[in-house]
């Protein structure tokens, strides 16, 4: 549980439930991306197999402990999102280890491009359902407890109903730990399956702690990173991966050219910097949008208190300064919401070229609008 970043109330309440003989022997834990819930979900299931775990702690050095760390126990399995109509996680294995050895805050996209799915539909099988039914229904190999891990929960449409049986009432000692993040996609029987185990985003002090402890970033940086992540290390990992690339380092004065551009509807100006937006690259793409969100984020902060100490460079204030002339709080909302929507479709492969030039031209109509 050590390992698992913030999230000291949920880890407490599973910690409980295993100690206490209580635990439910299905949960959903049901958080937002990147905030932590498959690294729960393998603490948790180390917890459980631990040989000598305390009350607040796995032991670290016995033979479950050294296999579940590496992710190679035998009681623990894993099922995720593939490609392929007869595709199963197995295909998939030595893939899905060396992310977690990496890091186990990935989002679903990142693991998608991992094993070359970008633009793919991801999906968990009928095949992969099937594979489940038949391991849990053998015997344990090593432990009294057997654990199925089920990341991304949403990706089990109709063929989610294969396993219902299986989860209402599972092998003795079996437990079912399933991750996702929005309920509204997660099959209805699946839900009322399970006990719901809800987590939410993490702190900003805590994904910059994070950073400087596992990836050796200054204070100044990771504090820069962190509030720009929006509670989510995976996100915080991404930008911290993209923050020196050459597309990046002028991101502060592209992003306020921009503006004026938009501001100003100078049609051809705006078509040449959506079509220069568009070679960034994705991942380059969504740390220019998510730029966005941090200016205007604090540019609210500066016009609801008045205050000048916000994290903007002088630059940004500037326009901020400008800006607090013409923008009321309605404008905001529709600008921060257009640049989560154009953060949603560049995940999505959205033809750039198109989508920025379309933000563009919304711009400039919330800009001018009376």
């Amino acid at each position: 549980m050590n390992q698992v970043i913030g999230q000291e109330r949920v880890k407490q309440q599973l910690r409980t439930a295993v100690n206490s003989g209580r635990m439910s022997h299905a949960q959903i834990l049901l958080g937002p991306k990147g905030a932590g819930g498959l690294a729960l979900a393998l603490a948790t299931a180390q917890y459980l197999l631990c040989q000598n775990k305390t009350d607040d702690k796995v032991c670290g050095t016995c033979p479950a402990c050294h296999k579940a760390a590496k992710n190679i126990h035998p009681d623990i399995h894993f099922t995720f999102p593939t490609i392929g109509g007869k595709a199963t996680s197995e295909d998939f294995m030595n893939e899905w280890r060396s992310a977690l050895d990496e890091s186990p805050y990935f989002d679903d996209f990142k693991w998608l491009q991992k094993i070359g799915g970008e633009g793919k539909q991801g999906n968990i099988t009928a095949l992969e359902c099937n594979r489940m039914i038949s391991k849990l229904s053998l015997k344990s190999f090593e432990s009294p407890y057997k654990v199925q891990i089920i990341w991304q929960v949403e990706y089990l449409q109709k063929e989610g109903n294969r396993l219902l049986k299986l989860i209402e009432e599972p092998p003795a000692n079996t437990y079912f730990l399933l991750i996702a993040h929005d309920s509204d996609q997660v099959l209805n029987t699946i839900l009322s399956r399970c006990q719901i185990v809800k987590f939410g985003a993490l702190k900003d002090t805590e994904i910059a702690a994070a950073l400087q402890q596992r990836n050796q970033v200054s204070e100044e940086k990771a504090n820069s990173i962190a509030h720009l992540a929006d509670g989510s290390f995976s996100e915080a990992q991404s930008i911290l991966q993209h923050a020196d690339d050459e597309n990046s380092v002028n991101r502060s004065a592209l992003f306020l050219d921009w503006l004026r551009k938009c501001y100003l509807g100078d049609g051809v100006a705006m078509t040449k910097l959506s079509e220069a937006l568009a070679k960034l690259g994705r991942e380059p793409q969504k740390f220019f949008l998510r730029y966005g969100l941090h200016f205007f984020r604090e540019f609210l902060f500066f016009k609801t208190t008045g205050t000048e100490n916000v994290r903007l460079l002088p630059s940004e204030l500037e326009t901020a300064r400008k800006m607090n002339q013409v923008l009321d709080f309605e404008k905001v909302e529709k600008i921060t919401q257009l640049f989560s929507d154009c953060i949603y479709h560049v995940e999505r492969n959205a033809n750039p070229k198109v989508l920025f030039l379309d933000a563009s031209i919304q711009l400039n109509k919330i800009f001018r609008r009376s």
